[in-house]
């Protein structure tokens, strides 16, 4: 099997994070369509036999627009930073029940110096996070085999932001008062670039979602969604 991502591939996000202007992306589109676009899409079709395997509920969809792989195009409307371009390239295998990024999923952030596999839902939406709290206050035993599973500490960190306060309606005395402020569910494995330039990648991305399957479960059911 040959590599996805190359030199190349690293070498265009480091020259856009350079050049971040449309003149200069014009110029150079060609590159990113070969070294960035055409290798994420492949590598999102190819996961879409091991992703069955893992849950028949989550989808790799190697459409150019619109499927498993995020626009290279930044929504500057309301940020201060008008850079029009990301500077990384982002790939997320969502639940068939979401339709955007905060649903539940599997994801592969590609930027030079800062690769990393993730899990979980970022952001949730209010019904979705309350169910989620609810779950982690009426079945803690649960919640700790998920979030603390010794394979799956043992490789993912849980990461996101959190709550400065207590949400309402928890006391600050709740024995799982750090997990309950928690704004984001997911969790991180940081690789470096050699890890997504091996020909072996597609296999090590697919046992990393492995381990982090039991995670997953959890929070599909804390969300009412099927596993």
């Amino acid at each position: 099997m040959t590599a996805y991502f190359t030199p190349d591939t690293f070498s265009f996000l480091s020259e856009l994070a350079a050049n971040n202007h449309r003149e200069w992306f014009l110029a150079n589109k060609p590159r990113y369509e070969a070294d960035v676009k055409e290798p994420a899409l492949r590598f999102i079709t190819d996961f879409s036999m091991p992703l069955e395997e893992i849950s028949p509920h989550f989808r790799a969809d190697p459409r150019a627009n619109g499927g498993s792989l995020f626009r290279i195009y930044r929504d500057t409307r309301f940020s201060r930073d008008k850079s029009p371009y990301k500077t990384h390239t982002g790939i997320q295998f969502r639940h068939e029940a979401g339709k955007d990024a905060h649903a539940p999923g599997f994801y592969l952030h590609i930027q030079p110096g800062h690769c990393f596999v993730g899990c979980g839902s970022w952001r949730p939406g209010g019904p979705a996070l309350r169910k989620i709290r609810e779950s982690i206050d009426e079945d803690p035993e649960a919640w700790k085999r998920a979030s603390r599973d010794a394979d799956f500490r043992g490789t993912f960190e849980l990461s996101g932001d959190s709550l400065v306060r207590a949400p309402q309606g928890y006391s600050v005395d709740h024995p799982l008062i750090e997990d309950l402020r928690r704004k984001d569910f997911i969790a991180l494995v940081q690789l470096g670039e050699d890890d997504l330039m091996s020909d072996d990648f597609l296999d090590r991305f697919t046992a990393l979602c492995r381990t982090a399957a039991p995670f997953q479960r959890w929070l599909c059911q804390a969300t009412g969604v099927s596993y």
